[in-house]
């Protein structure tokens, strides 16, 4: 059952602009039919304001309903087409972006990876050759130098190479991020700085192998990984910086491929896209 009262407050400044919009169209008509249509006597006619009243009360109320429902937006970010939907990223079309950590782990044990993280659902149900054919391929992957970085050489679990955030390796049709720091107790964590950088390098990095296709992510951060002294921060805010981020890069998609932005069926009724249409300019 959809939460309206945490998503669009029925007095929402957006939503009363929105209904101001469609009042003009109402008094318009109820005064053509009052002044022109209706020949009946004045005093029969002075009921016709209740009525209008009784359907602007009404109309109001479902205007308000159908933004508290909103499943799915599109928000335009200069040339390139934003699909925020809701649903199951590994359903969609087109390539998938799955975070992985910065050592591209596969060693799915809830201890290095979790079981219910993307990243976990996508080694263990989606994954179809075997767990070291992807580690090899990752191995053999052409990453750009500066991409590489050095090697944890004290690192008792999991691999020890390390990537920069933000690097993509393209596998068939996923595109395999490194998006999350490691601690020495395996805890995923990013400062916001570094999610800021992040996002940046993903996105340049998909404007070089994306080939026209269209191209799903998640709500980037939404999961386990901690963001260093934001530990509060919400869905709603981090999909705000990801269309920002994405309207500052240079990234851009030629139609008919286009950027969707998934959110899984258990978050969208915290997140108000109702509000992220109505600014989409100013994001």
């Amino acid at each position: 059952m959809i939460n309206m009262k945490r998503k669009v407050a029925f007095f929402d400044t957006n939503l009363l602009k929105k209904f101001y919009g469609h009042l003009s169209i109402f008094l318009t008509i109820f005064s053509i039919v009052v002044l022109f249509i209706d020949d009946a006597p004045l005093k029969e006619r002075l009921i016709y304001p209740l009525f209008l009243i009784l359907i602007l009360i009404f109309w109001y109320g479902y205007l308000w309903w159908d933004a508290s429902r909103l499943k799915k937006i599109n928000v335009n970010i200069e040339s390139t087409t934003v699909s925020i939907v809701t649903g199951d990223l590994f359903k969609q079309n087109g390539l998938k972006a799955i975070p992985f950590n910065e050592y591209f782990d596969t060693q799915v044990d809830d201890e290095v990876i979790s079981k219910a993280s993307l990243n976990g659902i996508f080694i263990q149900d989606i994954l179809e050759e075997t767990v070291q054919s992807l580690d090899d391929y990752i191995s053999n992957y052409k990453f750009h130098n500066e991409n590489i970085l050095e090697k944890n050489k004290t690192r008792t679990e999991g691999k020890s190479q390390k990537y920069q955030i933000g690097t993509v390796c393209l596998y068939r049709e996923y595109l395999l991020t490194a998006f999350s720091k490691f601690n020495d107790k395996n805890q995923a964590y990013l400062t916001m700085p570094e999610y800021l950088e992040f996002l940046i390098k993903f996105w340049d990095q998909i404007n070089v192998v994306y080939a026209q296709r269209t191209v799903s992510v998640p709500i980037f951060g939404s999961g386990i990984t901690r963001i260093k002294e934001h530990k509060n921060i919400t869905d709603e805010e981090l999909l705000k910086i990801m269309l920002w981020t994405f309207r500052i890069s240079e990234t851009r998609f030629k139609y008919p491929a286009k950027l969707n932005i998934v959110i899984h069926e258990d978050k969208i009724d915290k997140i108000n896209l109702f509000e992220i249409k109505s600014i989409q300019n100013g994001i």
